[in-house]
């Protein structure tokens, strides 16, 4: 996403209409996340949030630790507070971006902060996406969405259907002849 539509979407309702117009995507099953944020409340209900869509979550409390996780575990997504105690969510986005390890994770800074300059540094710092708190499950999901759409995070590939090809020859023959007496 360009730095200019992360913006026009932070200054408009579109994004949120055309969302409503496609339906989600989900990233892939089992995706690593982590989620850094100093409020165990925030890392219970997003963690839940995450780990009903079917994605591993770990959570960090600081930006020290997350620093750490990040380059130990590679999660495949990053939901980061940018107030923290120690080092800030700014600070833990610069050096995300500067490391060759963490550099291609793509990053949801989350914040409580309504200002627009905030909004703006997240993007100028290379964020891929900013949610406001208080969120729900619709803007976690709608977020991943626009990552999947946008190439950073591998979509969920559909569950397969079941199929007459994959009846046995009985069950074939069984469904045939009930399907002729119906």
């Amino acid at each position: 996403m360009s730095g200019i539509d992360f913006f026009k979407r932070l200054l408009s309702g579109q994004a949120l209409e055309s969302m409503q117009q496609k339906p989600l995507v989900q990233a892939a099953q089992g995706m690593r996340t982590l989620v850094v944020d100093d409020s165990p409340t925030i890392r219970a209900v997003l963690g839940k949030m995450l780990g009903q869509e079917g994605y591993g979550v770990q959570k960090a409390v600081d930006g020290e630790s997350a620093l750490e996780l990040a380059k130990a575990e590679q999660p495949e997504l990053i939901f980061l507070d940018v107030v923290l105690p120690g080092i800030n969510g700014f600070a833990v986005l610069r050096a995300l971006r500067h490391d060759p390890l963490t550099q291609h994770i793509p990053i949801v800074m989350i914040s409580g902060n309504q200002q627009a300059t905030e909004q703006f540094y997240v993007q100028r710092f290379g964020a891929d996406d900013f949610i406001k708190k208080p969120f729900g499950q619709r803007e976690v999901q709608q977020s991943i969405n626009q990552l999947v759409r946008a190439g950073r995070l591998p979509a969920r590939v559909p569950a397969p259907a079941v199929t007459d090809a994959t009846l046995t020859p009985y069950e074939e023959l069984r469904s045939t002849l009930s399907g002729m007496a119906a």
